[in-house]
């Protein structure tokens, strides 16, 4: 009796742990196709905007040490930077939101071999596609930067910083891939945890390679690289061992070329989308780079700004991005539409709420990037114009995910399309009014987000969608 006594507990000690280790695992992963849809988007979301929130400052920490520590001309230079390195980032992030939506839709449809084998799979598009870009990237630096007009103070820290941070573009495919398929999983808890470990590597590093070793703007690119490594290489290892999917056996790794085809298929055009978007970006630089450093200045404080109003928006809208996958896979069309009309009160709610920041606190938030009196007028009049639009960046990002998320994919090229018609036509057309000048600059990004806004809006409404499921 005793024994047995013993051997009882034994098994249900054991029981328990692994009854806990199952528990743990599905932590890890989130089924959206049951359960209350605000509920489960805001739970989603909310690691997201934590994580994407310290990228963004950690992002910010760079423009304030360069700009305090390195100069305005050097300021100007990393802003300048930003809209092409995401130009070529644009690429690999696209084919790693296709493998995403790829992982999301087979995961809602219950598919599990099929889950494995896009992961697998995903290993190769994504080495070779940033490998690529990395070398496209460095050789084209030195062209690109001249045809953009990047003026002679400002050249070299854009060189510099361009070719160390689209060098690593390779480190950038990995993380985003990674992030793609745990967050097509439900699992967006993984991303954050190494986003803020990289937050805080990036910052020290930061305040290291500039402030002791004097090493500028290149310091500033490493430190940023060596933040992203980390968070690439934690999210795969930390992901393989909390989440069951991503223990791969060597049948998953078998070439299967229909899911490689069909992740291009997906991911071309979200890369097509992105790259258009940026290469919008890119232009309205140039146009900005034109008007000397105290405009490139300003405008690259003001978009560090406005990246972090993005990142409530950008969390909302990729929950939707999974949540829209996975029940598309799961045929249940009629919780996609109610996610969707929940979402819109958030979107609106948050608009609301940063028109007052921006209205209220526009100075005081310029002079967290620089000393400069003309830079922080200019910077807090620009935020206000920009402000008044939110609620169209709102809905970009919340229609975009939807769409994107039930494979609607001939639709993300038309929306790239559109941003570049709005910057450039919008930039062409203001600027050329005299009692407008400079501002033409801020009002062209706030109308284009409200023409891309309203064109995304009435495509979800029209109900194509529905017959755009990338799963059999």
């Amino acid at each position: 009796m005793a024994t047995m006594s013993v051997t009882r507990r034994r098994c249900n000690y054991y029981n328990k742990r692994r009854d806990n280790r199952s528990s743990n695992r599905k932590a890890y992963i989130c089924d959206m196709t049951q359960g209350n849809e605000i509920a489960l988007l805001l739970r989603f979301a909310f690691p997201m905007l934590i994580g994407n929130i310290f990228q963004q400052f950690y992002n910010m920490v760079d423009s304030i040490v360069v700009g305090r520590y390195v100069g305005g001309d050097a300021l100007g230079a990393v802003g300048s930077v930003g809209s092409i390195s995401f130009l070529f980032f644009s690429l690999c992030m696209g084919l790693g939101n296709g493998i995403g939506i790829l992982v999301s839709q087979y995961f809602g449809a219950k598919d599990e071999e099929k889950v494995k084998a896009v992961i697998a799979n995903a290993i190769y598009i994504t080495l070779f596609t940033g490998i690529m870009v990395s070398i496209v990237g460095v050789v084209l630096s030195r062209p690109i930067l001249k045809l953009m007009q990047t003026p002679d103070g400002n050249f070299s820290y854009a060189l510099t910083y361009m070719r160390i941070v689209c060098g690593a573009t390779v480190v950038v495919a990995i993380y985003n891939t990674v992030s793609a398929i745990l967050r097509a999983l439900g699992d967006s808890k993984t991303p954050l945890i190494f986003l803020v470990v990289a937050s805080v590597i990036n910052i020290a590093l930061d305040l290291l390679f500039v402030l002791v070793f004097d090493m500028k703007v290149s310091g500033v690119a490493l430190a940023t690289i060596i933040a992203q490594a980390v968070s690439a290489i934690g999210s795969v290892l930390f992901g393989i061992r909390k989440n069951e999917y991503l223990r791969l056996n060597v049948k998953d790794f078998a070439v299967q070329w229909d899911i490689i085809k069909k992740s291009i298929k997906i991911g071309i055009p979200l890369s097509a989308q992105s790259a258009l978007i940026a290469l919008s970006c890119v232009v309205l630089q140039g146009v900005v780079n034109h008007y000397g450093e105290t405009v490139m200045a300003t405008f690259t404080a003001t978009n560090r700004v406005e990246q972090i109003v993005h990142q409530p928006f950008n969390s909302l809208g990729t929950a939707l991005s999974t949540f829209a996958g996975q029940n598309m896979g799961a045929k249940k069309q009629d919780r996609i539409i109610k996610g969707c009309k929940k979402s819109l009160w958030i979107v609106l709610g948050i608009s609301a709420a940063m028109i007052i920041v921006m209205y209220a606190f526009g100075e005081p938030i310029m002079r967290i990037f620089i000393d400069d009196p003309e830079i922080i007028a200019l910077g807090a009049k620009g935020l206000r114009i920009t402000s008044l639009m939110y609620l169209f960046l709102g809905l970009i990002y919340t229609m975009r995910g939807l769409l994107n998320g039930v494979g609607d994919v001939s639709f993300s090229m038309m929306n790239g399309v559109c941003e570049v018609v709005g910057r450039v036509g919008f930039a062409i057309l203001l600027l050329a009014i005299p009692a407008i000048g400079i501002w033409g600059v801020w009002y062209t990004n706030g109308f284009t987000w409200l023409l891309t806004g309203l064109m995304s809006t009435v495509r979800f409404c029209r109900g194509k969608w529905k017959t755009k499921s990338v799963v059999s």
